[in-house]
Protein backbone atom coordinates (compact mmCIF):
# COMPACT_ATOMS: atom_id res chain seq x y z
CA UNK A 1 0.00 0.00 0.00
CA UNK A 2 1.52 3.41 -0.96
CA UNK A 3 2.67 5.75 1.78
CA UNK A 4 2.87 9.53 1.70
CA UNK A 5 5.64 11.74 3.00
CA UNK A 6 4.89 14.54 5.42
CA UNK A 7 5.50 17.05 2.64
CA UNK A 8 3.01 15.38 0.33
CA UNK A 9 0.39 15.31 3.09
CA UNK A 10 1.07 18.98 3.86
CA UNK A 11 0.79 19.89 0.17
CA UNK A 12 -2.57 18.18 -0.20
CA UNK A 13 -3.99 19.73 2.96
CA UNK A 14 -2.62 23.17 2.07
CA UNK A 15 -4.11 22.99 -1.41
CA UNK A 16 -7.50 21.98 0.00
CA UNK A 17 -7.42 24.82 2.51
CA UNK A 18 -6.32 27.40 -0.06
CA UNK A 19 -8.96 26.44 -2.62
CA UNK A 20 -11.73 26.20 -0.02
CA UNK A 21 -10.66 29.53 1.44
CA UNK A 22 -10.78 31.15 -2.01
CA UNK A 23 -14.43 30.15 -2.39
CA UNK A 24 -15.18 31.27 1.16
CA UNK A 25 -13.53 34.64 0.52
CA UNK A 26 -16.03 35.34 -2.26
CA UNK A 27 -18.91 34.43 0.08
CA UNK A 28 -17.53 36.66 2.83
CA UNK A 29 -17.23 39.60 0.43
CA UNK A 30 -21.01 39.33 0.00
CA UNK A 31 -21.62 39.16 3.77
CA UNK A 32 -22.88 35.60 3.81
CA UNK A 33 -22.98 33.56 7.00
CA UNK A 34 -20.37 31.00 5.90
CA UNK A 35 -17.12 32.74 4.97
CA UNK A 36 -13.41 32.02 4.62
CA UNK A 37 -12.96 29.99 7.80
CA UNK A 38 -16.03 27.82 7.31
CA UNK A 39 -15.24 26.93 3.71
CA UNK A 40 -11.56 26.42 4.50
CA UNK A 41 -12.36 24.05 7.37
CA UNK A 42 -14.87 22.07 5.28
CA UNK A 43 -12.31 21.58 2.50
CA UNK A 44 -9.54 20.80 4.98
CA UNK A 45 -11.69 18.29 6.86
CA UNK A 46 -12.72 16.55 3.65
CA UNK A 47 -9.09 16.27 2.57
CA UNK A 48 -8.09 14.89 5.99
CA UNK A 49 -10.89 12.30 5.93
CA UNK A 50 -9.82 11.24 2.46
CA UNK A 51 -6.17 10.91 3.47
CA UNK A 52 -7.06 8.88 6.55
CA UNK A 53 -9.40 6.68 4.55
CA UNK A 54 -6.83 5.97 1.84
CA UNK A 55 -3.54 5.93 3.77
CA UNK A 56 -4.31 5.76 7.48
CA UNK A 57 -4.61 1.99 7.85
CA UNK A 58 -1.39 0.80 6.21
CA UNK A 59 -0.34 -1.23 9.29
CA UNK A 60 -3.25 -3.66 8.86
CA UNK A 61 -2.83 -6.90 6.97
CA UNK A 62 -5.14 -6.79 3.96
CA UNK A 63 -6.22 -9.64 1.74
CA UNK A 64 -8.87 -12.20 1.08
CA UNK A 65 -7.08 -14.70 3.29
CA UNK A 66 -7.48 -12.48 6.35
CA UNK A 67 -11.01 -11.46 5.47
CA UNK A 68 -10.07 -7.80 5.84
CA UNK A 69 -10.04 -5.69 2.69
CA UNK A 70 -9.45 -2.01 2.19
CA UNK A 71 -12.09 0.29 0.67
CA UNK A 72 -10.80 3.90 0.71
CA UNK A 73 -14.10 5.17 -0.63
CA UNK A 74 -16.12 4.32 2.50
CA UNK A 75 -15.12 7.29 4.63
CA UNK A 76 -15.04 9.60 1.60
CA UNK A 77 -18.59 8.57 0.73
CA UNK A 78 -19.81 9.70 4.15
CA UNK A 79 -18.45 13.21 3.49
CA UNK A 80 -21.10 13.68 0.83
CA UNK A 81 -23.84 12.75 3.28
CA UNK A 82 -22.43 14.55 6.30
CA UNK A 83 -21.87 17.87 4.59
CA UNK A 84 -25.62 18.09 3.96
CA UNK A 85 -26.22 18.81 7.65
CA UNK A 86 -23.78 21.72 7.61
CA UNK A 87 -25.29 23.06 4.39
CA UNK A 88 -28.76 22.94 5.92
CA UNK A 89 -27.56 25.22 8.69
CA UNK A 90 -26.62 27.88 6.14
CA UNK A 91 -30.17 28.06 4.74
CA UNK A 92 -32.23 30.76 6.44
CA UNK A 93 -35.91 31.51 6.02
CA UNK A 94 -36.91 35.17 6.25
CA UNK A 95 -40.65 35.64 5.97
CA UNK A 96 -41.68 33.97 2.73
CA UNK A 97 -38.20 34.20 1.22
CA UNK A 98 -35.30 31.77 1.62
CA UNK A 99 -31.62 32.73 1.76
CA UNK A 100 -28.43 30.70 1.85
CA UNK A 101 -29.07 28.12 -0.87
CA UNK A 102 -26.01 29.21 -2.85
CA UNK A 103 -23.84 29.21 0.27
CA UNK A 104 -25.06 25.71 1.12
CA UNK A 105 -24.12 24.64 -2.41
CA UNK A 106 -20.63 26.15 -2.06
CA UNK A 107 -20.10 24.24 1.19
CA UNK A 108 -21.08 21.07 -0.60
CA UNK A 109 -18.75 21.72 -3.52
CA UNK A 110 -15.74 22.72 -1.38
CA UNK A 111 -16.13 19.36 0.34
CA UNK A 112 -15.67 17.79 -3.11
CA UNK A 113 -12.66 20.06 -3.71
CA UNK A 114 -11.13 18.93 -0.42
CA UNK A 115 -11.81 15.30 -1.26
CA UNK A 116 -10.10 15.69 -4.65
CA UNK A 117 -7.12 17.42 -3.03
CA UNK A 118 -6.79 14.71 -0.41
CA UNK A 119 -6.89 12.02 -3.09
CA UNK A 120 -4.17 13.79 -5.06
CA UNK A 121 -6.45 14.63 -7.96
CA UNK A 122 -5.09 18.18 -8.19
CA UNK A 123 -6.41 19.00 -11.65
CA UNK A 124 -10.00 18.33 -10.56
CA UNK A 125 -9.57 20.40 -7.38
CA UNK A 126 -8.10 23.43 -9.18
CA UNK A 127 -10.46 23.34 -12.17
CA UNK A 128 -13.50 22.87 -9.94
CA UNK A 129 -12.48 25.88 -7.82
CA UNK A 130 -12.08 28.00 -10.94
CA UNK A 131 -15.51 27.00 -12.22
CA UNK A 132 -17.10 27.69 -8.82
CA UNK A 133 -15.63 31.19 -8.67
CA UNK A 134 -16.77 31.80 -12.24
CA UNK A 135 -20.30 30.69 -11.33
CA UNK A 136 -20.41 32.86 -8.21
CA UNK A 137 -19.53 36.15 -9.88
CA UNK A 138 -19.15 36.42 -13.69
CA UNK A 139 -21.92 33.94 -14.43
CA UNK A 140 -24.12 35.59 -11.79
CA UNK A 141 -23.75 38.97 -13.51
CA UNK A 142 -24.49 37.55 -16.96
CA UNK A 143 -27.47 35.56 -15.69
CA UNK A 144 -28.95 38.54 -13.86
CA UNK A 145 -28.68 40.78 -16.91
CA UNK A 146 -30.24 38.12 -19.12
CA UNK A 147 -33.06 37.48 -16.68
CA UNK A 148 -33.71 41.21 -16.29
CA UNK A 149 -34.34 41.41 -20.02
CA UNK A 150 -36.63 38.38 -20.15
CA UNK A 151 -38.64 38.59 -16.94
CA UNK A 152 -41.22 41.23 -15.93
CA UNK A 153 -40.13 44.45 -14.25
CA UNK A 154 -39.36 43.68 -10.59
CA UNK A 155 -38.84 46.44 -8.08
CA UNK A 156 -38.82 47.11 -4.36
CA UNK A 157 -41.28 49.58 -2.87
CA UNK A 158 -40.46 51.31 0.42
CA UNK A 159 -43.24 53.21 2.19
CA UNK A 160 -42.81 55.01 5.51
CA UNK A 161 -46.05 55.10 7.49
CA UNK A 162 -46.71 57.43 10.38
CA UNK A 163 -49.02 56.78 13.31
CA UNK A 164 -52.42 55.74 11.99
CA UNK A 165 -51.11 54.75 8.58
CA UNK A 166 -52.45 51.52 7.12
CA UNK A 167 -50.43 49.02 5.10
CA UNK A 168 -53.71 47.63 3.75
CA UNK A 169 -54.24 50.84 1.77
CA UNK A 170 -50.79 50.45 0.19
CA UNK A 171 -51.64 46.89 -0.86
CA UNK A 172 -54.96 48.07 -2.25
CA UNK A 173 -53.15 50.65 -4.39
CA UNK A 174 -50.86 47.95 -5.77
CA UNK A 175 -53.85 45.76 -6.57
CA UNK A 176 -55.57 48.58 -8.47
CA UNK A 177 -52.56 48.83 -10.76
CA UNK A 178 -52.31 45.02 -11.23
CA UNK A 179 -48.99 44.89 -9.38
CA UNK A 180 -48.15 41.41 -8.06
CA UNK A 181 -46.61 41.26 -4.57
CA UNK A 182 -43.81 38.73 -4.06
CA UNK A 183 -42.69 39.68 -0.55
CA UNK A 184 -44.30 41.90 2.10
CA UNK A 185 -42.63 42.96 5.35
CA UNK A 186 -43.32 45.64 7.98
CA UNK A 187 -40.54 46.92 10.23
CA UNK A 188 -40.88 49.28 13.17
CA UNK A 189 -38.70 52.41 12.92
CA UNK A 190 -39.28 54.42 16.07
CA UNK A 191 -42.68 56.14 15.90
CA UNK A 192 -43.12 55.11 12.27
CA UNK A 193 -43.30 51.84 10.36
CA UNK A 194 -41.55 50.96 7.10
CA UNK A 195 -43.40 48.77 4.60
CA UNK A 196 -41.00 46.80 2.39
CA UNK A 197 -42.59 45.20 -0.67
CA UNK A 198 -41.00 43.22 -3.53
CA UNK A 199 -43.36 43.65 -6.48
CA UNK A 200 -43.69 42.65 -10.13
CA UNK A 201 -44.99 45.47 -12.30
CA UNK A 202 -47.13 44.77 -15.38
CA UNK A 203 -45.70 47.89 -17.09
CA UNK A 204 -43.26 50.70 -16.35
CA UNK A 205 -46.14 53.21 -16.18
CA UNK A 206 -47.60 51.32 -13.21
CA UNK A 207 -44.71 52.45 -11.00
CA UNK A 208 -45.62 56.13 -11.39
CA UNK A 209 -49.31 55.39 -10.83
CA UNK A 210 -48.62 53.54 -7.58
CA UNK A 211 -46.43 56.39 -6.31
CA UNK A 212 -49.15 58.94 -7.02
CA UNK A 213 -51.80 56.90 -5.23
CA UNK A 214 -49.67 56.13 -2.18
CA UNK A 215 -48.43 59.70 -1.78
CA UNK A 216 -52.03 60.92 -1.60
CA UNK A 217 -52.76 58.70 1.40
CA UNK A 218 -52.87 60.05 4.93
CA UNK A 219 -49.98 59.39 7.32
CA UNK A 220 -47.60 58.46 4.49
CA UNK A 221 -44.07 59.88 4.58
CA UNK A 222 -41.32 58.73 2.28
CA UNK A 223 -42.28 56.62 -0.76
CA UNK A 224 -39.79 55.29 -3.27
CA UNK A 225 -39.13 52.52 -5.74
CA UNK A 226 -35.78 50.72 -5.70
CA UNK A 227 -34.30 48.33 -8.23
Amino acid sequence: MPDLSWWEVLARLALAGALGGAVGFERELRDHEAGVRTHLLVALGSAAFTLVSAYGFRDFDYGRSTGFTLDPTRIAAQIVTGIGFLGAGAIIRQGISIRGLTTAATLWVVAAIGLASGAGYYSVAVLCTGLVLFALYPLRVVARRTVDVLRPDERRLLVELGAGGSAAEVLAALERHDVRVRKFEIEDAGDARVVDIDAVLPAVAAAAGVLDDVQKMDHVGRVEWQR
